[in-house]
């Protein structure tokens, strides 16, 4: 299973990106654990994801994750279309 974490600044819009990821991985058959929170809980919840997307609104914060996550997990920002229209499909790739 892999476990992922979508950050941004609040949660609220990435629950919904969440939830078009699930739908297209139970689709593709693809077992995944997909949770969203905050950026600024990413380095206490270390170990409890194996992929980290952030939030476009908050690629700001990019430079601290490569602190945090460099040679632990592997990290991106979402694509600002995909968030934007949702597409679970193409964040999920």
């Amino acid at each position: 299973m892999i476990r992922i974490l979508l950050a941004c600044a609040g949660g609220m819009s990435t629950s919904l990106l969440m939830n078009k990821m699930k739908a297209e991985a139970d689709k593709r058959g693809i077992e995944v654990s997909i949770d969203a929170g905050p950026e600024k809980g990413i380095e206490d919840r270390m170990g409890s994801f194996d992929v980290l997307l952030l939030g476009p609104q908050v690629r700001y914060v990019l430079k601290n994750v490569e602190q945090i996550c460099t040679g632990k997990v592997p990290f991106d920002v979402v694509d600002m279309r995909d968030y934007g229209t949702m597409n679970g499909a193409n964040v999920l790739d």
